[in-house]
């Protein structure tokens, strides 16, 4: 473990820290918070997933939301990455494609706080 120099560091360690400790104890409790499962195949990095997965991340550590943010592998529509799947708790879950960065905000408020569907659903 590095040496800690500055105040600064250790505000930035504690925070890393406690972020972990927070995706450590969601995990006890899956069926009970909003699940977001970005695929996260060879097609869905090359049209951005990691960029939807770390956007994911953040918009709900900003908003204070507790969920699971999770990759998974490929879920079969390859024209539609990246694709992101979001289950409620007691709800079924719904699929998106051609998820950006850039919408992760609008399907935060609209599915997980509102509960309404949003544009962009993949019909099973």
């Amino acid at each position: 473990m590095a040496k800690i120099n500055t105040p600064e560091e250790l505000r930035l360690m504690r925070e890393k820290l406690r972020a972990d400790l927070e995706i450590r104890e969601n995990s006890n409790t899956p069926d009970e918070l909003p699940q977001i499962r970005v695929s996260m195949d060879e097609c869905g990095i090359a049209a951005g997933a990691k960029a939807v997965l770390a956007t994911f991340v953040e918009e709900l550590a900003a908003r204070r939301i507790r969920g699971i943010v999770t990759q998974t592998g490929c879920a079969g529509h390859c024209k539609d990455e990246p694709t992101v799947e979001i289950t409620l708790p007691g709800r079924r879950p719904v699929l998106y494609g051609h998820v950006t960065a850039e919408r992760v905000a609008e399907l935060v408020e609209r599915q997980i706080v509102r509960g309404e569907t949003a544009e962009g659903l993949i019909e099973a």
